[in-house]
């Protein structure tokens, strides 16, 4: 049978959705709704569909870039996660074909590099390192491996309590005393107002979206994306956004709070509380997000998240080198 892949085509939408959302590791990351929201002309575009015989079998989300060393095909940059999306029973085989006939275009059309992202293995239904075997005999080598934080749900919100450290049980405790309150939000400018001055002072960076962006995402997925706030004397001090990225995975993307208001602990009965609707919502992790960034670990924030219950995967970015 004859495998191939060719360049996506708005045309093809439709089943590119259809696809994804009954992968094995297809988030909404993935989905054209999702990469499309970018301003026209951020990114180039450069998705594949792999087809058997005509059938579509997996995709690459991709985009064409520009560096000194060549001509790259990389995860698209417009999404946390990227690598090659698979239907639930693939097959070890099938693995090992979808990576060489995504090498083989990537020569015939004149790349020097291939890049990706895999999603952390909890964001599969079905746990398989197929993809990563194959992408490694095939000459691909880790350009980082950076940790995510993740917990796994217990059955009741008490049982999640009990896996906090003493510290963070306590903290949560006195929040609940000092008046703390949780809800789900729609005060999006004054969290995005908070977020802008944290990641300034911390990192001296700016968020990944703007604003607009972040409503617009809000609005494309209005059950899949919420602010879920902490409230004191009616003032937001603390809030976080949260993806629900597919059936299994929650990912807390933005977290961030006044330091000035933080003895109240807010951030500790904050995460309680969405531990409880994630377990509510019948979904198995929470992704905290890394606490490495490019290798370089922030054991403080690793801890911070470890007192929750939280251990590390991996988010693995893969490289190939086509000129060697």
């Amino acid at each position: 049978m004859t495998i191939s892949a060719r360049v996506f085509s708005p045309l093809d939408t439709p089943v590119w959705e259809q696809f994804v959302a009954t992968a094995n590791n297809g988030t909404i990351f993935h989905e054209r709704k999702f990469l499309g929201y970018h301003p026209e002309g951020r990114f180039q575009d450069h998705s594949l569909l792999i087809e058997k015989s005509g059938k579509l079998k997996a995709l690459f989300p991709a985009v064409e870039v520009q560096a000194n060393e060549g001509r790259a095909l990389v995860s698209h940059q417009g999404s946390s996660y990227g690598g090659i999306i698979v239907q639930r029973n693939f097959s070890f085989q099938e693995s090992y074909d979808f990576v060489e006939v995504l090498c083989e275009y990537a020569i015939h059309t004149g790349f020097n590099r291939i890049q990706m992202t895999l999603p952390p293995a909890i964001y599969q239904h079905t746990v398989s390192n197929y993809l990563d075997f194959s992408l490694i005999k095939h000459g691909f080598t880790y350009k980082k491996r950076d940790v995510s934080s993740m917990l796994t749900m217990e059955s009741t919100p008490e049982k999640n309590l009990e896996r906090f450290a003493p510290s963070h049980r306590t903290a949560v405790r006195k929040a609940i005393k000092q008046g703390v309150t949780i809800r789900e939000s729609d005060d999006w400018a004054d969290f995005y107002a908070l977020l802008k001055e944290n990641l300034k002072i911390r990192h001296n960076v700016q968020p990944t979206h703007t604003l607009e962006e972040l409503l617009q995402l809000k609005q494309l997925y209005p059950d899949k994306i919420k602010l879920f706030g902490a409230y004191w004397e009616d003032k937001l001090i603390a809030g976080v956004v949260n993806f629900s990225v597919n059936d299994d995975v929650v990912l807390a993307f933005y977290i961030s709070h006044m330091e000035e208001y933080q003895h109240l602990r807010a951030v500790n009965l904050l995460f309680f509380e969405i531990i409880s609707w994630c377990q509510e919502h019948a979904f198995k992790y929470l992704d905290f997000g890394i606490f490495t960034v490019n290798m370089e670990p922030n054991f403080g924030l690793g801890r911070f998240k470890e007192n929750f219950g939280a251990s590390g995967v991996f988010r693995d970015t893969f490289e190939l080198d086509l000129t060697l």
